[in-house]
C-alpha cells in the first residue's frame, strides 16, 4: 500500500503526489501529517528547509476542508511572494484530481485588482504575504470569520522582517475557535512568543535539534584578503565545473556588481533583490529553474522561499549578521534529502563569526585552501572528458556528417585527436590562470590579518564591525525622511548637521530609503540630536527622530534588506510590501555564455566589499 495512504491521505490527492514524484513521506510528513489530519490540535513543526514541510500541512488541509463550500476556510501566511507562488502552485499541484479546489496567491507586486476578482470568485484556501493580506482586509473585500485553519510557514522569517504588527492584524480578524499551524526553520523567542500568543496547547514536533542545520550540508570557509575576494570567488566557481548555486550579498548594490562582473567575465549569472519589479524577479526565476542560469546572485530577503531543485552550492559573499539567515542561506541546498555545500568566503576577522555558526548549528566548519590555477585547470579537464564519455550520440542525425567528419580527421591519430579536442576549452582555462598567485591569506586562528592591521579591512573603524553582536559606539537613529522627500545622502547629512549643530565627520553611517531613513550618530550626541530635532517641521510634516530598533545599536547598520522593499511602521505612512522600485526599470541583460572566464578580464576583478551596505531588519535576534 502507498505510505500516504497509510498515513491517511486519500486516493485522489495520492495519485497526483504520485505523479509529481512523492513516493515515501519525509520525516516531518510522515510525523505531523496523522496528527494534523485529527483537527484538533494547535501544532508546533519544527524542521529545516527543504524538508517537505508545505505537503506536510497542504495535504491535511486538503483532507479536512469542505471545498463544497465556496468562502475562505484556510489562510496561509508566509514572508514572500516566491514562496507564497510555491506554496499555491504545490497545492494546486496536489489537488488537481479533486474538484472545486480555489486557491487564492495574495502577495505584493502584483495587480491586487486580480486578485480581488479571484477572491470575488469564491476561495477556500487563501495564500499570502502579511503587507498585502492586510490592505485586503483593510478594504474589506475578503472575510475570515469562518477560517478553521491558519498557517504560519517560515514564521522565523516572517517576526525577522518585521511583520509581527501585520501578522496581529491579520490574525484578530479570524475566529478564537480556529486551529493554528506554525512551521519555522528555527525557534528564537519571537517565534515562542507568538506559539504562546496564538495557540492553546500545541502539540510540538522537533526534527533534529532546534535551531541546527541540515545534516546532509557540508560546510566550509576560505580565508582570502579583501583585495582578493572577487578572484578567489571565481576560482571557487571554476573549481566546481558542474555547479548550480546561489551566492548571497548583504546588499542589492553588492548583487548587481557582482552579477554584472560575472556576465562580463562570461559566466552565466544574475542578481536578485528587493529593487526588481515582480515581472523581472519572474524573469530571473524562470531561468534559474531552466537552469540557463548557473549562479543566481541574492540578497537574503529576495532568495527567502527559493525553492529550486537540485541546488548544489551556497555561497556566502558576505555573512550574514543572525544566525538564523545563516540557516536559511544554507538551507537552500540539500533539499529533500539531498546533499550540499556552504561556502564561506570570509577574511582573518571574520574567524570568530564563523566559530558562533559553528557552535549555533552545533556542526565544524571545514577550512578549505583556494584551489590554485593548476588545480582548477586539471578539475576543467576531467570534467571536459566525462562530458565527451557520457555524451548522448543522436546516430540517425549525426550519421550524414559522419564521412565528412572522418575525412577532417583522416590524418590524426586516436591520441592526437583526444589531445585536440580535449584542448578546445581546457587551453583556454590554461591560459587564464597562468602564473595564478596563491589566494589564500596567510593567516592563523585567533590574529588579525597583517595586511590590515588591528582596524580589519581598509576604511573601517574599530568598533564598528568585527564580531558578531559586537558593541559599537554609534546608536542608529530613525528618520521620517527619505528619497521621496527628494533627499540623498548629501542633502541629509547636511540637513542633520545643520539643525543637531553637529560635524558632519562624526555621524556615521546613512541609509536613505523611500519615506524613511537611517543615520548614526556617537553615543555621546543621540540625546542632543533628538533634542533638537523636536517641533522642527519639513513641508509642513512633523519631522520625527527615534532611536532604531531597541535602544541603542550595537551593531553595524549593515545586513539584508528591510522586508520586500516595505519600511518601518514607526515612520508613519502607508507601507506596503514591494515597496519602491528604484531600479528604474529599462531591460535587463542576459548573461552570456557560461565558458570559461574572458582571459582579457584577468586581473582585472574588482573589490566590492567597499559597497554600501543596507539597513539591517530590525527586530532581529542577534548570536
Amino acid at each position: 500500500m502507498n505510505p500516504f495512504i497509510e498515513l491517511g491521505i486519500r486516493h485522489d490527492i495520492v495519485n497526483a503526489i504520485s505523479e509529481l514524484g512523492f513516493e515515501n513521506p519525509t520525516p516531518i510528513q510522515e510525523q505531523s501529517i496523522p496528527v494534523l489530519l485529527t483537527g484538533s490540535n494547535d501544532f508546533v513543526g519544527l524542521a529545516q528547509t527543504g524538508t517537505g514541510k508545505t505537503a506536510a500541512f497542504g495535504l491535511p488541509l486538503l483532507e479536512l476542508l469542505d471545498f463544497e463550500e465556496n468562502h475562505p476556510q484556510a489562510l496561509i501566511l508566509c514572508p514572500t511572494r516566491e514562496l507564497c507562488l510555491q506554496i499555491t502552485n504545490d497545492i494546486k499541484n496536489y489537488s488537481k484530481k479533486m474538484g472545486n479546489v480555489n486557491v487564492v496567491a495574495v502577495y505584493g507586486g502584483a495587480s491586487i485588482s486580480d486578485q480581488l476578482r479571484q477572491i470575488r470568485r469564491g476561495v477556500q484556501i487563501v495564500v499570502a504575504t502579511p503587507g498585502r493580506m492586510l490592505d485586503i482586509i483593510n478594504r474589506k473585500a475578503i472575510d475570515f470569520s469562518k477560517v478553521k485553519f491558519v498557517v504560519l510557514d517560515e514564521a522565523d522569517e516572517m517576526l525577522n522582517m518585521g511583520f509581527q504588527e501585520d501578522i496581529d492584524s491579520i490574525l484578530s480578524t479570524t475566529p478564537e475557535e480556529k486551529k493554528t499551524w506554525l512551521f519555522s526553520a528555527t525557534m528564537p523567542a519571537e517565534v515562542r512568543r507568538i506559539a504562546k500568543k496564538y495557540m492553546n496547547e500545541p502539540f510540538e514536533l522537533t526534527m533534529g535539534t532546534k535551531n541546527t542545520g541540515n545534516i546532509n550540508i557540508e560546510h566550509e570557509y576560505y580565508i582570502v584578503r579583501a583585495r582578493d575576494k572577487y578572484a578567489a570567488f571565481k576560482r571557487i566557481v571554476d573549481f566546481n565545473p558542474d555547479i548550480f548555486g546561489i551566492v548571497f550579498c548583504r546588499t542589492k548594490i553588492e548583487t548587481q556588481d557582482i552579477a554584472e562582473a560575472l556576465i562580463k567575465d562570461g559566466y552565466n549569472a544574475d542578481s536578485l533583490h528587493g529593487d526588481l519589479s515582480q515581472q523581472q524577479r519572474d524573469k530571473v526565476m524562470k531561468r534559474y529553474r531552466e537552469r540557463s542560469l548557473q549562479l543566481l546572485i541574492a540578497t537574503d530577503v529576495a532568495a527567502r522561499g527559493i525553492d529550486v531543485n537540485d541546488v548544489t552550492h551556497v555561497i556566502n559573499y558576505s555573512l550574514p549578521d543572525e544566525l538564523e539567515n545563516y540557516t536559511h542561506r544554507s538551507g537552500r541546498t540539500a533539499r529533500a534529502g539531498k546533499t550540499g555545500v556552504s561556502i564561506s568566503i570570509i577574511n582573518a576577522k571574520e574567524l570568530g563569526k564563523i566559530r558562533q555558526i559553528e557552535r549555533g548549528l552545533g556542526k565544524k566548519f571545514v577550512k578549505a585552501e583556494i584551489p590554485t590555477g593548476f588545480d582548477v585547470c586539471e578539475k576543467q579537464l576531467f570534467s571536459i572528458v566525462h562530458k565527451i564519455h557520457d555524451v548522448e550520440v543522436n546516430e540517425t542525425q549525426i550519421e550524414q556528417y559522419l564521412p565528412r567528419i572522418m575525412e577532417e580527421f583522416k590524418e590524426l591519430t586516436k591520441e592526437d585527436f583526444i589531445k585536440r579536442f580535449a584542448s578546445i576549452e581546457f587551453n583556454r582555462f590554461l591560459e587564464y590562470y597562468k602564473n595564478a598567485p596563491d589566494l589564500n591569506a596567510p593567516v592563523e586562528e585567533g590574529r588579525f590579518d597583517r595586511d590590515r592591521g588591528e582596524r580589519g579591512e581598509r576604511g573601517e573603524r574599530p568598533g564598528r564591525s568585527g564580531d558578531f553582536g559586537g558593541k559599537s559606539e554609534y546608536t542608529r537613529l530613525f528618520i521620517n525622511l527619505g528619497s521621496v522627500d527628494e533627499f540623498n545622502r548629501g542633502d541629509l547629512l547636511g540637513y542633520i548637521c545643520n539643525n543637531a549643530k553637529i560635524s558632519g565627520r562624526t555621524v556615521g553611517k546613512i541609509d536613505v530609503k523611500g519615506v524613511y531613513s537611517f543615520f548614526e550618530v556617537p553615543h555621546a550626541d543621540t540625546e542632543k540630536v533628538m533634542e533638537s530635532f523636536k517641533g522642527i517641521e519639513f513641508k509642513g510634516r512633523e519631522v520625527r527622530i527615534e532611536v532604531s530598533g531597541e535602544g541603542t545599536s550595537h551593531s553595524r547598520s549593515d545586513g539584508g534588506e528591510r522586508r520586500e522593499g516595505g519600511y518601518n511602521r514607526s515612520g508613519g505612512g502607508e507601507r506596503r510590501e514591494g515597496g519602491y522600485n528604484r531600479s528604474g526599470g529599462g531591460e535587463r541583460r542576459e548573461g552570456g555564455h557560461r565558458g570559461s572566464p574572458n582571459p582579457n578580464s584577468a586581473g582585472g576583478f574588482r573589490d566590492f566589499s567597499g559597497k554600501r551596505r543596507e539597513d539591517r531588519p530590525e527586530r532581529r535576534r542577534r548570536f
